[in-house]
């Protein structure tokens, strides 16, 4: 029994290097192909509404340390630093730029994550990070383990509902990635986020 335990404890520990590894080179790639793009996008931003082309704020990372994330900007200025739900009862698209419905639903806006996923904040699959002041989230993951994993770009959670799940069911999709991590189960999560391109989902 003891060998059987110390085997997974291995081949875990063999996944999280090399999934650690595979984040360091497509990140880096992500941002080399990518840097036109990301030159124009800030172009337009900067055109589109003062304020920076990038988007900054705090969230939960590993082990539930903050780290600050990296966005393009798609909100004013102005906008309250707080969760979606209290955006929505004040009416977030008075808060939106021009270009932020186009950047959000294209997921443009999450290429800056990249810079995120190079310096070990996240990871590209996981679970998204919460906001440094959604406590019961951070209570929640935390009583499941969840809070031991990298957060990523993309999550089993988006892929089976994204923000149109309640908190007891974001968690439970967070703790079945926790559950049935693979390579397999990870290239999956990546290969239908590509199919979020043609549907419109929440904010994330």
């Amino acid at each position: 029994m003891w060998l059987f335990k110390m085997r997974l404890c291995l081949e875990k520990r063999a996944y999280l290097l090399v999934k650690r590894v595979v984040d360091i080179i497509v990140s880096l790639c992500g941002l080399i192909i990518l840097s036109p793009l990301i030159v124009i996008v800030v172009l337009i931003i900067k055109f589109d509404s003062p304020g920076p082309a990038f988007f900054r704020q705090k969230r939960i990372g590993k082990d539930n340390k903050i780290f600050t994330i990296y966005k393009f900007r798609t909100m004013k200025i102005d906008t309250p630093d707080v969760a979606k739900e209290v955006l929505l009862n004040k009416g977030i698209s008075s808060y939106m730029t021009r270009i932020g419905p186009f950047l959000r639903k294209s997921l443009i806006d999450e290429i800056p994550q990249l810079i995120n996923v190079l310096k070990g904040d996240m990871s590209l699959v996981g679970p998204r990070p919460a906001l440094y002041n959604q406590y019961d989230l951070i209570e929640m993951r935390t009583k499941v383990g969840v809070h031991t994993l990298r957060p990523g770009m993309t999550g089993w959670a988006i892929i089976v509902g994204g923000e149109d799940l309640s908190l007891d069911e974001k968690v439970k999709a967070d703790e079945y990635y926790l559950k049935n991590m693979s390579f397999m189960f990870d290239l999956k999560i990546i290969l239908m986020t590509f199919g979020l391109f043609r549907k419109t989902k929440g904010i994330y």
